[in-house]
């Protein structure tokens, strides 16, 4: 199969709708990561997502819509506190879990009874679902366990070959998936996965917040999770990963102890006019928690170019968005955490 890159124009986008109603599963940019998209109504287009990525079946794909009307048929009900999330950050990189209708095939939802769903504010994505008419299931689109795609390179890098098309709308803003919550009540709500949307800004809705325990911790065997990013080894370039906790002096002197070929340092930008330690190259990720999760996967991929075997990286906080980095990089690293001093 022949991978087109398609440009963001009425036509190609049109093209791009086409193929989604044809049961196809296509590249579509939104402001979070590059997602394989396909008709979240129809089995057959949601197993060619499956195969695509190699995706376990037990792992929920998030819906995603272009207007806010547009949920209402696809959950149970809508409660007082959902809708008030959805007015407050869609679009953006939010997504609500709630009970799904039977709109909602149980293989879209990885066999829950509930589903995910998302309004996204990247104009391109919007134009291509309301094209397409349908709602779109959209996990990321790279290879399952590997990095999350950030433009249509690292997309065509992963699928080539296996989907008809991409659709190109640039390099994306945010970096890292959705924040996604559930409803444990009237008024609480939980983060299963961390994203943009922080959990101080949902406390600006919502009387408690919670982060789910998996967010910073390994899910133990057999668990049934409601949100994708929570179960599995995601996100890792080939080389193996440590994560590294420390103020900078810390980091550098353990740098200076860990040295050798193919081994790398990601680090933040402050830290790479002081990390000369022979046999390692600094990939700087930002000094702004903003800045590391739009550069994180990026630097992943270079890494993998560049054939590291070792990356070591520099851990940010866990609050604020860095807290959605932090999750992303435990997950990479597989849960090989250091303390530097």
């Amino acid at each position: 199969m022949e991978t087109k890159i398609l440009q963001n124009t009425d036509r190609e986008i049109a093209y791009a709708a086409e193929l989604l109603r044809q049961g196809e599963a296509v590249g579509m940019p939104t402001e979070t990561v590059y997602g394989l998209g396909c008709d979240a109504g129809n089995p057959d287009a949601v197993k060619k997502v499956f195969a695509a990525k190699g995706r376990p079946a037990d792992n929920p794909l998030i819906v995603h819509i272009a207007d806010l009307a547009d949920w209402a048929p696809l959950v149970q009900e809508i409660p007082p506190l959902a809708k008030k999330l959805a007015e407050r950050f869609w679009p953006g990189p939010l997504t609500i879990i709630l009970p799904r209708t039977d709109a909602v095939p149980a293989i879209t939802a990885g066999g829950l009874d509930t589903v995910g769903i998302r309004f996204p504010a990247h104009p391109v994505a919007q134009a291509l679902i309301r094209a397409a008419g349908v709602p779109v299931a959209a996990p990321s689109g790279n290879r399952s366990g590997s990095p999350s795609p950030t433009n249509a390179a690292h997309m065509f890098a992963d699928m080539d070959g296996r989907i008809p098309a991409i659709l190109d709308g640039g390099s994306c803003i945010c970096g890292v998936e959705s924040t996604v919550i559930q409803l444990d009540d009237a008024e609480s709500v939980r983060v299963l996965r961390p994203g943009f949307v922080t959990p101080e800004q949902l406390q600006t809705v919502a009387a408690h917040v919670t982060v789910d325990p998996a967010v910073l911790a390994k899910v133990t065997e057999g668990t049934v999770v409601r949100s994708p990013g929570m179960k599995y080894r995601h996100y890792a370039p080939k080389a193996k990963v440590t994560l590294v906790q420390g103020d900078q002096p810390h980091f550098l002197a353990y740098m200076k102890q860990h040295t050798g070929s193919g081994v790398y340092a990601l680090c933040f930008d402050a830290d790479v006019p002081l990390c000369e330690a022979a046999g390692i190259c600094c990939m700087p990720y930002g000094d702004t928690d903003e800045a590391r999760a739009a550069a994180f996967f990026s630097s992943l991929r270079e890494l993998d170019a560049l054939g590291a075997s070792h990356v070591y990286v520099r851990a940010p906080r866990t609050d604020g968005v860095g807290l959605a980095v932090y999750n992303r990089l435990i997950r990479a690293a597989g849960y090989d955490i250091v303390r530097a001093g």
